[in-house]
This record gives C-alpha cells, structure tokens and sequence, in this order.
C-alpha cells in the first residue's frame, strides 16, 4: 500500500504543480492578470475566479416577463388563421376575435358546422373546441398554455443573456426565479439604467409596406383602410404612418447587424438576413420598387425608405438621425433577437464596492483564522505527521481556487463559507488514517506495517464519510438557486481535492519520509 508507482508519482506532482500555477493569478493584481491575458500564449494561466455580486459590489435586478401577452398573440395568431382558413374555404362567419382567453366565433349557416370544425381541428389538433347553437369558442389546453409560457420565459433568458454579453459586462449571473422572472447580478456595474433601457426593449423589427393610399390625416381620423394600422414615427413626434398589418419580411431572419457611419452623415445601421430572409427581401422588393417600406420596430416605424430598385443580396441599411450610441444599441438588439414578450423590471438594488471589499476582508479573515487553528491543532496533535497533514491541506486550497479558476465559478459569501467548512472538515480524512495507524501500532504492528494498515483500513470509512457528503452538495446544486449553488459548487470541489490530497499527497510525503529516515518508531 506505501508503494506508489512513477506514474502516481508524477501525477500527484503535476496535479500539485498545476493547482500552483492556476491559482496563483488569484495573488495577482487585476491590472497584472488583464497584461498576462493580452501579452501571454493562452496556455499562461491568467484566469482568476470571478467575484458574485455581494463581493465585488455591483447591480441586482430582477425582471418579470409578460408571459400573458405572448398567450395573447398566440391567440390573436390563431385569430388570422381562422379568418384565413375559412375564407379560403367559403365558410361565413361573423364576431371573430378574442375574449377571456378564447377565440370565437359564429357561423352564418349552422349546416357548416361539421365543415368549420374540421378547419379548426386542422391549425391545431391541441384546441379544445366547443359549439353552442353556431358559436364556436376555442380555447388552448391549460398544458399547452404551460408549455408556451415556459419557452418564452427560458427564450427570454437566452435573449437576455446575449444583449448583456454584447455590451461587455464580464461575469454577470442570470438566472430563472418562479414561473415568470429573472434574476440579473451585474458585478462591477454601478448604474444599469443602460443595460435596463436594452433590456426594456423588445426588438421586434419587421418590415412593412406603407399604405400610400391612406393619408396621415385619415389614420389620424381612425378610419383605417381593412388590414392597416397607424404607427408613430420613432423620431417625429406626433407625426403617424399607415402601414399593412402583413409583415413582409421579419426580424427573427436577421444573421447580423454592425453600425456603421452613414453617407450623409451620422450613423446607420447595416443588417443581413439569413438564405431564407434574403430570399423573402429580394422577392418583397423586386414586386414593390417605386413603393415605401417601413422598417418597424416595436411598433415604431424607425424609417420608411422608397424602394429604388430590387435588393437581392440579403442585405441592407436603416438610416436615421442616430447617434453612435444610439446605433450600436440598435445593433445589439437586432444581434441579441426580439424578445418573446415585454419585460419589466420589479426590483432594483445596487451593492456599493465598499460593501463588497468589506465582506471580502471579512470572509479573508474567517477563513485565515480558520486554517490557522486548523493547522496549530492538527500539528501539535499528530506532531510530525501532523505538519504533513498541513503541508498536505495548503495544496488543498491551492486545488481548490486553481479549480474555481478553470471552471470560471463565481466566489459569493456562501462559496466563502463553504471553502471555510472545507478547511474545517479537510483534515478529518488524515485524521481517521492516523487513528487508525495508532490502533495498529498499539496492537504492535511495525512502523511500516502499521502505517499501511492505516491507510488500507480507513479507505473505506474516509470514501464513505465524504460520498455521502458530496451527495448531499450535490442536490443542493440540482435543486437550489443563486448563492446556494454558489455553496454547493466550492463544497463538491472541496470534497474531492481533500480526498486527493489526504490520500495521495500526505500519503507521498510519508513515502518520502519513511525511506529517507528509515524510522524505528512513528512520532505520532
């Protein structure tokens, strides 16, 4: 058992040597750790473990998602479907629309009942459909409902995410809370009233043509020709534009959108579609040339271009009296995708740098105390072997922040307090191996002989003890949230560095030790 093969040598050297090196960056200065990222092969460690919210200070927001008024599309989708379908198939009908949470309708002629059902029955076979006396109300399952407000929340996360990583804020937390929220720590960031304008839009661009027929003064009137609606200009107040309800071409088919500086002046926005959005902008142009075609977004026409000639490269500019600022934003969210339904923010809190420097001393200190006692305990118990342990317990912290670095974990006060329960509990796998070499030497085994029946005979208490333990800091991460998972994760890492180091690095030292000194008797 206290022969140890080359290779288990030099991987326990090279696991130790390695822990060294990527936690070292740790030690550094942050403007030291930014020149060894942009001066350095990547191979050169630079990562450091990334500071939570409550460490480094920054902003807390939490988001509400308006899941209803993604039902409420869905419903009014279903609206344009039916109309469709029955015209197409001559069924009259009369009061179609939307009300507490149904779609309905009466038919003209009862004697078609059969047929309008089947038409229903055909856009989804998941509608529950009822008719009373011609009147059919359509309703969507409450399952089906589920489903649909569980995607939009989780596609507002992932929109969320990418328009917070395209303005560059490192290490943000996102996370899903209840049934229609979301979580956003913003590290380092003081004042998110940028980020809660970006993330206050929905992007929804679309691409519509203008009814030229119908002047400002007419939409202004209300009297809308059938399938048009008044817009506001984006950059004219009060001044309105009446545009086709049918959308020509949709945002959802954009692949990229850069600002760049406009020809005449100020900043555009160039955008490209995708094969199919291409397709679908080449074809719209080339049947409208001479006609105007607003670019809507969020209901607001941003600009209403003539079309001089067809666009067929899939791609094209929106022009405007924007600002740099202004277009990149515009960028970001064409880039980022529409949201599915609007978001607003039901909590704001910012945590000062000042707070977060403070509970970094203050966990700084808990846990030096913590490894001190440790360490003055375990060597004045155990004595030599004891410094052994400790030897043994610094490369254990080393594994652990050489871990969190690798991972890119973020380091919150509960991630502090369990690399605190780490240092606490690290030592109990030596403990249980030197007991046991104690009980052996008493029952007059040799130094030798005693020392590898205790490392034999304690695996199983040592693997036992600490499974049950990393089982349990496991469902803590499955099933908890935010600063719980933050503990969990620096517990699991700290389970599986003690057991390394107990059982490989202290047991090498002892190796060391023995055939350096060839002892007679074992100072423990």
């Amino acid at each position: 058992m206290l022969y140890l093969e080359r290779w288990k040598v030099i991987l326990i050297i090279g696991v130790c040597a390695l822990s060294l090196l990527y936690a070292a960056p740790n030690l550094l200065g942050r403007s030291t750790v930014e020149w060894l990222r942009n001066n350095t092969p990547g191979i050169v460690p630079s990562q450091t473990v990334n500071l939570g919210l409550d460490l480094r200070g920054g902003s807390h927001l939490l988001l509400e998602v308006a899941t209803d008024a993604v039902i409420d599309e869905k419903h009014q989708s279903l609206v344009d479907q039916i109309r469709t379908e029955l015209r197409g198939a001559k069924v009259g009908y009369t009061d179609l629309g939307t009300a507490d949470g149904t779609v309905h309708f009466k038919l003209t002629d009862s004697a078609q009942e059969d047929k309008a059902k089947d038409i229903v029955r055909g856009i989804d076979r998941e509608l529950d459909v009822s008719i009373n006396s011609s009147v059919f109300t359509i309703r969507m399952t409450p399952v089906r409902i589920l489903e649909i407000k569980r995607d939009a929340l989780e596609r507002s996360i992932d929109i969320v995410r990418r328009r917070i990583d395209e303005t560059g804020t490192r290490e943000p937390s996102i996370q899903r809370q209840g049934e229609n929220r979301i979580l956003v720590q913003l590290p380092g960031v003081e004042n998110p009233e940028h980020i809660k304008q970006l993330l206050g839009q929905t992007a929804k661009m679309t691409f519509r043509l203008v009814d030229e027929a119908a002047s400002a003064t007419l939409g202004q009137g209300g009297n809308l020709p059938p399938g048009t609606e008044r817009l506001p200009m984006l950059e004219a107040d009060g001044q309105f534009i009446v545009v086709q309800k049918r959308v020509m071409v949709s945002g959802d088919s954009l692949t990229d959108a850069q600002p760049s500086p406009a020809s005449q002046g100020g900043w555009a926005v160039n955008f490209s579609f995708d094969s199919l959005g291409g397709k679908r902008f080449g074809e719209a142009t080339r049947n409208n040339v001479g006609r105007l075609f607003a670019i809507v977004l969020d209901n607001k026409v941003i600009s209403a271009p003539v079309i001089n000639e067809p666009i067929m490269g899939g791609s094209g500019q929106i022009t405007g009296r924007f600002t740099s600022q202004a277009a990149q934003d515009l960028a970001l969210l064409l880039r980022a995708g529409a949201l599915p339904a609007p978001i607003k923010v039901l909590e704001e809190r910012t945590v000062g740098p000042g707070l977060g420097a403070d509970s970094i001393k203050a966990g700084a200190t808990a846990s030096l105390i913590g490894l001190c006692l440790v360490m003055v305990f375990i060597a004045l118990y155990y004595g030599l072997f004891g410094l052994f342990a400790n030897i043994a317990l610094l490369f254990n912290i080393a594994m652990i922040f050489a871990a969190l670095s690798i991972l890119q974990a973020t380091l919150t006060l509960p991630g502090i307090a369990g690399i605190v329960l780490t240092i606490g509990t690290a030592l109990d796998a030596n403990v249980l191996v030197f007991e046991r070499i104690r009980e052996e030497l008493r029952l007059g085994r040799s130094p030798i002989s005693a020392i590898d029946a205790g490392y034999n005979r304690a695996l199983s208490a040592i693997i036992d003890a600490n499974m049950t333990t990393l089982i349990a800091a496991v469902l803590l991460f499955i099933f908890g949230s935010g600063p719980v998972k933050g503990f969990a994760v620096t517990l699991s890492i700290g389970i599986v560095t003690s057991i390394f180091s107990a059982l490989m690095v202290t047991r090498l030292i002892v190796v060391w030790w023995l055939r350096a000194k060839k002892p007679k008797t074992i100072p423990i």
